[in-house]
């Protein structure tokens, strides 16, 4: 039996972003082997800009650097940021949505602890906007691809845009399946007819699923490390279900089945990694439910009626503006008070 007092260990924002970092491990392994090494020269190209941006920032606003460069926050918003663009995006792609996430949506505001906003999906956001013909082109699976591009060849790619002799860019690259969901919609075809396109796996799209699946292992351990608490991700993920679950059992030639929704696109780098950030995110525990199910209606919203094959971006964005609201109705009730 155990009496009071009981005391807790603090937690420092060092620990929990290397937790998180850690978390991210098997999401990246799997996205190398889906859609190969294009993706780690992104992370290293986002990890350099975010630390030389925020040693920067920190020395024109007089602040200490290194504690700051070693709490690890730069470094996750790079990697997120990284992991939700294009493995194959050019170099300099990379560099201004890191720099745009780093110094204008943390910084401006006053750094970490200060920003109303996610900065990496800040970045994406912009990105997105600024060169939409780059950000959709998207690399096909590596068991669909006709050329099997190295890691020389990739690293090469991403800095000259240069293939090697005798391959074209159609030989490595594909719509997305969420991209050509609703293409294919838009010209009226059924779901079922465009299930069978080939770059469909078991749940959404080929290597994607996968990818998935290891995002939520990585989920799975910041539950059990207490990283993250189990909120947010399951509002999300279970309003995204629902949702998209009754519209499809209405209309399933028109709407596309919850395996699709929970295992395509970013749904779950957004349910453990993304709509947790516990500084732009809501606080109190019914607000984060709130939240949660907020991002993910307009999640599914802006997926099925949206320009945007994916709306997680702007979606988790829209619901930060909301943060203060959700929060100052949602305070837990004083405890010794009757209201």
């Amino acid at each position: 039996m155990k009496f009071s007092p009981f005391f807790t260990t603090n937690t420092s924002v060092s620990v929990v972003m290397l937790k998180v970092m850690l978390a991210l491990v098997p999401g990246i392994i799997a996205y190398v082997w889906a859609f190969g090494y294009g993706i780690v020269v992104s992370l290293i190209l986002a990890s350099a800009t975010a630390l030389l941006a925020e040693a920067a920032v920190l020395q024109l606003r007089k602040r200490p650097v290194m504690p700051f460069l070693l709490d690890g926050s730069a470094l996750v918003t790079a990697w997120l940021l990284a992991l939700a663009l294009p493995p194959l995006a050019p170099w300099w792609l990379v560099v201004v949505g890191t720099l745009f996430a780093i110094i204008i949506a943390k910084h401006l505001y006053g750094g970490l602890g200060q920003n109303p906003f996610n900065p990496a999906m800040i970045g994406y956001a912009v990105l997105l906007i600024s060169f939409p013909a780059i950000m959709t082109q998207w690399p096909a699976p590596l068991e669909l691809t006709s050329a099997k591009l190295s890691f020389v060849d990739q690293w090469h790619y991403i800095f000259n845009r240069a293939l090697p002799t005798g391959i074209g860019l159609d030989a490595m690259s594909s719509a997305t399946p969420l991209d050509y969901l609703k293409t294919q919609l838009m010209l009226h075809h059924p779901i079922e007819t465009i299930a069978q396109a080939k770059f469909f796996g078991t749940f959404a799209g080929k290597g994607a699923d996968i990818v998935a699946g290891a995002y939520l292992l990585g989920g799975l351990y910041l539950l059990h490390q207490r990283v993250i608490s189990w909120h947010i991700p399951t509002a999300f993920l279970v309003t995204l279900a629902l949702i998209s679950g009754v519209f499809h059992l209405v209309n399933p030639a028109q709407f596309a089945s919850p395996l699709f929704h929970l295992f395509g696109g970013a749904t779950m780098l957004c349910a453990f990694f993304i709509a947790t950030d516990p500084v732009s995110g809501a606080t109190t525990p019914n607000g984060k439910l709130i939240f949660a199910a907020g991002i993910a209606l307009l999640t599914w919203l802006i997926r099925t009626y949206g320009g945007y094959p994916d709306g997680v971006a702007f979606a988790v964005l829209l619901m930060n503006i909301f943060v203060p609201l959700i929060d100052a109705n949602t305070q837990p009730r004083v405890f010794g008070h009757s209201k």
